[in-house]
């Protein structure tokens, strides 16, 4: 009977270290789970966006009203701009009409039209046009001055020290892009281009912006299989040749 007894409590002890254990194994691995889970909210977290961006598109374009316009933020204002292009690259392109002729011709009109209605209203009783006072304001004009000037500064520089011979990828980068360049300006003349670009800019980013998620993964492979290629260019080409002269190099 004692035996009986003690055998019980022994396999009572048993049963309770064992759900002890039981219940540590548990809780060690809900909370290495956890720290899995943690782990590809930070890989999440540092996800691969098109050409290096951590800010939203808007912000890439700039923000503002241009960016609105870019991304079809207010469908009217778009859809007029590109409508505009459209017109203005049909009649210039395809119908070949030239700028000094348009204006003038749209010049006309409207001074035949006013100057006939400001003198025919006692006639047609009708009130006479009010002609408003146009003037170019100076602050807009100022900006936009100071804006392309930075811009023409900053590719001065550029040119500059791709010109010193520092940097050899970002030579033949430029080089290539300028080639590309040359290229399409033998396919069309540069208001073709500017409409090209024009509808681009109405079309990519937006589509982009939808499409994020599909796109960031297959460009992280394009430009990783980029940058293998060039990898095997560097190694047998590009570091065999000759660098120019180091920028902290003094002059004895």
């Amino acid at each position: 009977m004692a035996d009986h007894e003690e055998t019980k409590g022994e396999s009572l002890v048993d049963e309770i270290s064992e759900k002890i254990r039981v219940g540590g194994s548990s809780s060690s691995s809900s909370s290495s789970s956890d720290s899995g889970d943690d782990k590809p909210a930070e890989t999440q977290a540092k996800a691969y966006r098109l050409f290096g961006r951590e800010r939203p598109v808007h912000e890439v374009l700039g923000g503002g009203k241009p960016a609105d316009v870019f991304l079809w933020r207010n469908k009217k204002v778009s859809a007029g701009a590109l409508g505009v292009a459209t017109v203005i690259w049909v009649l210039f392109e395809l119908a070949e009409y030239h700028l000094l002729t348009l204006v003038s011709h749209c010049v006309i009109l409207a001074l035949a039209v006013l100057f006939l209605w400001s003198n025919a209203h006692a006639f047609i009783h009708k009130t006479p046009p009010r002609i408003p006072d146009v003037s170019i304001p100076e602050e807009p004009v100022l900006q936009f001055a100071s804006a392309v000037r930075l811009e023409m500064n900053r590719a001065f520089a550029v040119l500059r020290d791709i010109a010193s011979g520092r940097d050899l990828k970002k030579f033949l980068l430029v080089i290539a892009g300028l080639w590309l360049l040359s290229i399409v300006g033998n396919w069309c003349n540069f208001l073709t281009l500017f409409y090209i670009v024009f509808v681009l800019l109405h079309t990519v980013p937006v589509l982009y912006e939808k499409q994020a998620d599909r796109v960031d993964p297959l460009a992280e492979r394009a430009m990783g299989e980029l940058k293998k290629q060039y990898a095997v260019v560097d190694a047998k080409v590009l570091s065999k040749i000759p660098r120019g002269p180091l920028k902290d190099k003094k002059v004895a």
